[in-house]
């Protein structure tokens, strides 16, 4: 099959690789529509990321296909089933596993390869994370099923109330996503107060027009580029009367960005610190603001079985227009290019169709 191996910085190659064959536990399904992500443009452009993979390795964790191979002992699938498989899945077994804080699993499995003809899947992930696509959700949103359980999980640890006021810096599609979810107030994490009216206040702080026009659309109230703003802590204060914002959520993994996000929070708020930075990176943080302030700075990470199923059940319900996140579909052989534009900032998110 054709598939596309990571070497290094901005180093993807297409190469042919043999078929996957599925052991006891595990499915290979055909890959129809694999998503590129924010995640997967920085591990290509730093060469590399802390926890899910190592080099050389299948690249790609955003997919949606068709079961054409079960290994012995999988019950309940069958060949020719339309599916969608989580890029990761708990031990259940391990200290935070019995915590239920499943995305600090101490064996975390993690699967790539989804830029490929044929994607195999572990029987871990089978077991708890492989989830059947209603008939009349198309491939590139049931795609994005993974980095959608990824905000809901990030959303529910948040701290949003109803009638916050919430700063999103960031208008990647993880930014984006955060936005829709935040301002409709859709979704399980929000099961007991969901509604359709807008749920929270959303500012969006990002530095491309045509991303901050789509933030617009999926309900961000203000959009700002901040290429055009001296000073975005101080814009936040003169908009939330003076005092700062009731969440801030990070979503560029730039650790000035990070510290920014802490600036632009009102006393007794929350800042998620979601944008991973590179490894070793470092931030200063000034004691006196968090001590007196009674700031709670939280770094979110992944996202749990919990909110893949719900991120489903939303995309299904097509209740976000999410849609708006799809830059567009392109064959396999273009992925360089791909990742080329999205570096350059022309495009969110491309359907890969093997």
């Amino acid at each position: 099959m054709l598939a596309a191996l990571l070497y290094g910085k901005e180093d993807l190659r297409l190469e042919t690789v043999a078929d996957p064959t599925p052991a006891p536990g595990e499915v290979v399904i055909r890959v129809r529509a694999a998503t590129t992500c924010g995640t997967d443009l920085k591990v290509w452009r730093r060469g590399g990321h802390a926890k899910m993979l190592t080099l050389p390795t299948l690249f790609g964790h955003e997919a949606a296909g068709t079961i054409v191979a079960l290994g012995s002992g999988v019950t309940g699938w069958q060949v020719g089933d339309r599916v969608v498989a989580n890029n990761s899945a708990p031990c259940r077994e391990c200290f935070y596993c019995k915590k239920h804080e499943y995305s600090l699993c101490e064996n975390l499995l993690f699967n790539n390869g989804t830029f490929a003809e044929y994607l195999k899947i572990p029987a871990a992930i089978v077991a708890q994370n492989l989830l059947p696509i209603p008939a009349d959700l198309p491939y590139s949103l049931a795609a994005m099923t993974e980095p959608l359980a990824c905000v809901l999980h990030g959303a529910a640890r948040s701290n949003v109330h109803p009638g916050d006021r919430v700063v999103v810096l960031g208008d990647g599609a993880i930014g984006l996503m955060f936005v829709a979810a935040l301002a409709s107030g859709l979704g399980d994490w929000t099961a007991e107060t969901a509604q359709t009216a807008p749920f929270a206040e959303v500012i969006l702080f990002g530095g491309n027009a045509s991303r901050l026009a789509v933030g617009e659309k999926l309900g961000a109230t203000k959009t700002f580029n901040y290429r055009h703003i001296d000073d975005v802590p101080a814009l936040v204060k003169d908009l939330t009367d003076g005092y700062g914002a009731d969440v801030v959520i990070e979503a560029t993994g730039v650790a000035a960005v990070w510290e920014q996000a802490i600036a632009c929070t009102r006393p007794g708020g929350t800042v998620n610190l979601f944008g991973g930075c590179p490894r070793d990176t470092t931030i200063t943080v000034n004691t006196e603001q968090l001590h007196y302030s009674e700031l709670t700075l939280k770094g979110v990470f992944h996202n749990t079985p919990k909110f893949v199923r719900a991120a489903l059940k939303l995309l299904a319900s097509r209740e976000l227009p999410l849609d708006w996140l799809i830059s567009g579909e392109q064959p396999l052989p273009q992925l360089g290019k791909v990742f080329t534009a999205m570096r350059d900032r022309q495009v969110i998110k491309v359907a890969i169709t093997p």
